[in-house]
Formats: C-alpha cells, structure tokens, sequence
C-alpha cells in the first residue's frame, strides 16, 4: 500500500454488494478524499488537514484537504464554498449544510430542521434571526441558498450544471460532548423553497424553509468524491466537463431535472442514534440525531408486495398500473369502495408525513368510519378486508398476524393479535414525492370514484388541494385547527403566499393578452382582458413557485379548465382534454417567455396524465363522473 495513503480502520457499515445484506466490518477506509454517507467525523478548531484522525474519529479537514479549493468550513449551518469564474460564468463548487439537533429552540437557533431520510427529504430553515435588521434573503445563508436554488430549479441542463450541490451534515454526540463532531447524511438539491413566519419566544420573525431532496448514491457505495467537487472549483475545467466525477443520479438530475426526483431519491434510512439527555442546564434536553444508515434487511428474502419472489424496484409507472387494477369485490354488478378508500386514506397518511405501518386499532377506527360514509348502498363496514387483502395489490404490508390465524380473516382475530398494515416500503418512499402522489391520487379518483361527486371525501381526508391546479390557501387560523389535529404537527410557523402582480401583468403583456390555448384576446370597454395562470399552483399540496417559468396566460375559460384539471399540456405541447385525450390545441409560444416542462409533467400527474413511457397516450375510457352527491 503506497504510503502517500492514509488509511484508518474504522468500524461502520458498508454496503458490500447489492445482493447482500449489510454488515458491521471492520475494514480500511481510506480518508483523503471520500465523505462516506453515515460516517462521524471530527470538525475541531484545529483545521491541521495532515492530520488523518482525531478522537477516534476521520477529521473533516483531511478528506476534504485541496490544493484547488480554500479550506472547507463548517462553523456555521449554512458554509459555502467559495465561488470560481468560468468563462466569465460564476460557479460555486457546493455549499456545506450543517443542522444542530441539539441546539434547536435556542436563541442562536430557534428553528427546528426536520430530517426524514426513510424518504430522503430534509426541512432545513435558513439563517435569519428575530434580532437581525436585514430583510430575510439578505442573510449570509439564505442569500447563498436563495442564489443556489435559482439554478436548482432552472430549466435547461447547461444551468442545472453551474448549480451547486449541497453537502447534508448533522451535528451528532460523541466522547459526551455534541460540538465538534459532524454526520454525513448526504447530498441534496433543494426542491422547493417557502417564505415562512416563526416566533422566537412570542416575537414573529420571517425565515425561509428550504425543502431539500436527498440523492441515492448506491452507485458510489454511498459516498461522495472529493475530486468531483474539486473539479467543480477548477478554473480549467467547464461545467460539463466536472460532470464525469459527479455520482450517477447527480448527472441524471442535471438532465432531466426535478421530474426525475422520485427515481433518484436517497435509499430508506433509518434512525440509529441514541437519544442525548442528561447535559447542563443550559444545553439540550433531548437530542434526537438524524439517521446515518439503511435498515439492515435480507436482499435474498422476498419482500412483502412482492410477487413470485421477484426483487426488481417498484417503479412510478408499475405503482399507477397497480393502482388501476386493483382487484376489488364486485356486489351486484359495482365494484366495492373497500380497498380503495383504504388507499386513499393510506395516502392522505403518507401525506403527513405518518409511518409507514398504522396499528390495527387505528385503521379500524379512521377506516371503518369511511366506509360507512362512503361505501356503496347496504355494503358492510368490514375494515378488516381491505387491512388483509390489500396485500394482493403488491403495494401493501401486513405484519404481526400469526400464521395459524391468516387463513381466517375476522376482526376478533386481529384484535388479538395487535398486527400493523400500510404501504410496502418502496411504495410508500415513492408516494412521499409530491409528484408521484398527486398522479396516484387522480389514478384512483378516476378509476374508483368516478361514479360520485368526491369532494367532501377529499375534504375529510385532507386532500383537496389535490382537485385543482391551484390548491388550496391556507390562513394561519386553518394552519392552528389543523396543528390541534392527532397528526402530531407542531406549530411552527405560518405560511404567507404573496403574488407578484408585476410579474403576472408582464408575462399577460408579452402576449397581448392572447390565450396561449386558442389565441383570443377579451375586448373590454377600457382593453383587453386575459388571466395569468400558475402550472404548479402556489397553493397547498402544490407549493409552486411564483415565476415566469409557472405562468401560462389564457382566457377565462381555458384558465378553469386547465385548473379544474380538464386540460393538460403533454410532452409536444399538444393540449388535451383531460377526460378522452382528444387534442384540444397546441400551446403557443414566445422566445423570451420560457415554460418549464417539470411545472407541465406536475399539472399532467395531477390529471392523473403522466407515465415514464408515454404521457401524451390516450387514457383509459372509464364511467363519465356524476355531480351527483356521494352516496350513503
């Protein structure tokens, strides 16, 4: 081994093969260059980067040692690396993200970041402060953030590739102390981005939240070269050039965008860190850490959903094909609302960010109540069917049951029992992406509600943001109602949509008011008359973003339509009617008003219109939907 190579050893788990399970070795991880996913590593004041260990721990300034790239900070929570210019073009090699558990709720950090990496999602909050006089973007981090996430959400490639990725760390506990000591959770984009109100001890501040999407590094073992973001800071290379030592799903997200997120997302991770308590008065109570690895499990043994002992990933296009045929119980020539209910209202769960597996109490309780408000005429509310069967669809797990007990389904048996039932755990990591739920959600509306007016169901169930483009606005009085809800939420903040009237007016007057559908332009007695509308609404579930990119101008009409979810735009720019297909239209554009596809592929999922093979096909004829009231 050349002696230029530090190595320690280190005990961690690595994954060794694809087809096998983890394991606790002992083996060389080389330091010098690598940021393993998990790993703890020492961040001290001592920025020595010769120095390969320190406290038993790889020191962060050693694997992040440059001869390209000033030296990596992680003092702060928000660190960016400093930028380089590039054929005239600014480049930021990757900013450093720092959450402190432990510090959450105090004067120097009163917000509260949330890490989910099961679903690979981070909520982190920016740096503003109650005591800080500067308008809320103009801070250090969120001005960085704010720069970074215009070029995470551009819309071509060649931007995407000037972004910067973000490096995810936690502050974690170790030798007693929680300072100087840092995980790697992971790389991230930001995926969207709000403008939110919190308190610091009853007085209002405005922050903004930042909704990072952790990316699946499987095909790197699950770390992250240095070199690559080393390239990133190189004057001599251009940004397609750094592209050869970025991970895989980096390099897919730069070319397909946001739309490729739920196939690219981080692995299921799970939470290994004990709970911290016991420190001065003045420190922390509790300090629930982030997760560092996936869930030991038995590639060999098949999983539940899964049939015939295949062991492929489920996939966004095999989850809407299972949801639309599903296998329900036919009773007197109508299909049964059983299990699609109970998916329905497993999804709104899914939406709340509720775990995966629901107790059989629970599910008999919340279920049992929709099926007798929902279900067919003289159908029996029998909650223990669908808890059961579902597991036929390939998308649900049912744990706990003893074996002598599942050849008879009854509902004494599982009270005895206490099983839990849910989602399979692919399917519930992809229902977790916005995208992805929202086609799910149209998927069955359209092949299992169709026959009855479905919105107070989708009231109940919290998901009616989900029946139009727009969604939903919520006041802070809703935001409290809904915190006092047995969901768990904590009221934190309060959400503020703002329009920019100056935009929507400009982006009308590029088209003369012109509808971008059929091209008519509203005489009134003082003008001409068109509407602004947002693809991806700004509203809830939806949380577009209020840009040009997001606009379409149309007329009255069309505007309701393309709302109310009758219209869709497919990957030509062909506008289709909703409910046949039947061409409507092509989308008229401008040069200098740009569209972006990942905003239309989000109004085609909501139409429940979009599949990895082809969103422009013909969907399915089903039932015409009734304004009848639902039945009883």
């Amino acid at each position: 081994m050349p002696e230029a190579m530090n190595v320690i050893v280190v005990q961690r788990r690595t994954w060794q093969n694809r087809r096998t399970k983890w394991h606790d070795v002992g083996e060389l991880s080389s330091v010098g260059g690598k940021l393993c996913v998990g790993e703890v590593l020492r961040s001290a004041r001592d920025r020595d980067p010769s120095v390969p260990v320190m406290a038993g721990h790889p020191d962060i300034h050693h694997v992040t040692a440059s001869d390209v790239l000033a030296q990596v900070q992680v003092n702060e929570g928000i660190n960016p690396i400093r930028e380089v210019r590039v054929s005239g073009v600014a480049r930021r090699p990757a900013i450093l993200i720092r959450s402190s558990p432990w510090k959450a709720g105090s004067v120097e950090t009163p917000w509260h970041d949330e890490f989910d990496l099961r679903r690979g999602r981070v909520s982190y909050f920016g740096d503003h402060r109650v005591d800080h006089s500067v308008p809320v973007g103009a801070t250090d981090g969120n001005r960085a953030l704010l720069r970074t996430w215009e070029g995470h959400r551009a819309a071509t490639a060649r931007e995407r590739a000037l972004a910067a990725p973000l490096l995810v760390f936690a502050t974690v506990t170790r030798n007693g102390t929680p300072k100087g000591y840092v995980k790697f959770c992971g790389l991230g984009v930001i995926e969207d981005v709000e403008e939110v109100q919190q308190q610091d001890r009853g007085r209002p501040f405005p922050n903004y939240r930042y909704e990072l999407a952790l990316l699946d590094l499987e095909h790197e073992n699950d770390q992250v070269s240095w070199a690559w973001i080393e390239a990133r800071g190189d004057r001599r290379l251009e940004a397609r050039e750094t592209l050869a030592a970025a991970p895989r799903s980096w390099r897919r997200w730069v070319e397909h965008g946001h739309a490729v997120l739920p196939e690219i997302r981080q692995r299921p991770m799970e939470l290994d860190e004990p709970v911290v308590r016991g420190r001065a008065a003045d420190g922390p109570v509790d300090d629930a850490l982030p997760p560092a690895l996936p869930r030991p499990r038995d590639e060999n043994a098949p999983q539940a959903g899964e049939r015939d002992g295949a062991r492929q990933r489920l996939t966004v296009e095999q989850l809407m094909e299972r949801l639309r045929n599903l296998k329900v119980h036919q009773q007197n020539g109508r299909s049964s609302r059983h299990k699609p209910l109970a998916l329905m209202w497993a999804i709104a769960r899914n939406s709340r960010g509720g775990s995966r597996l629901v107790p059989w109490p629970e599910f008999r309780r919340e279920v049992g109540a929709l099926l007798v408000e929902y279900g067919l005429p003289q159908s029996s509310s029998t909650p223990e069917y669908p808890f059961w069967h579902l597991r036929t669809s390939g998308l649900w797990d049912v744990q706990g049951v003893p074996p002598e007990q599942q050849g008879k389904v009854s509902a004494a048996a599982f009270d005895r029992a206490a099983p839990e039932a849910g989602f399979t755990d692919q399917a519930d990591r992809l229902l977790s992406d916005p995208f992805v739920r929202s086609q799910a959600i149209a998927v069955l509306r359209e092949t299992h509600f169709a026959e009855f007016a479905q919105h107070e169901l989708m009231l109940q169930l919290g998901l009616e943001g989900y029946e139009s483009a727009s969604g939903v606005e919520s006041s802070a009085t809703e935001e409290e109602e809904r915190d006092r809800e047995p969901v768990g939420r904590r009221a934190t903040h309060t959400s503020r949509l703002v329009r920019d009237v100056a935009l929507a007016k400009r982006v009308k007057e590029m088209h003369e008011d012109r509808c971008q559908v059929c091209g008519i332009r509203i005489a009134t007695r003082f003008g001409t008359y068109s509407e602004a509308a947002h693809i991806r609404g700004l509203g809830r579930p939806h949380h577009g973003p209020d840009e040009l990119a997001n606009l379409l101008v149309l007329c009255p009409n069309h505007h309701v339509q393309f709302d109310f979810l009758a219209l869709y735009i497919d990957p030509h720019g062909v506008v289709r009617e909703t409910w046949d297909g039947r061409r409507s239209g092509e989308l008229r554009r401008l040069p200098g008003h740009p569209i972006s596809e990942a905003h239309l592929r989000y109004h085609r999922a909501l139409c429940g219109r979009d599949t990895s093979k082809d969103s422009s096909a013909e969907p399915r004829r089903t039932t015409a939907p009734s304004a009848a009231l639902p039945e009883r």
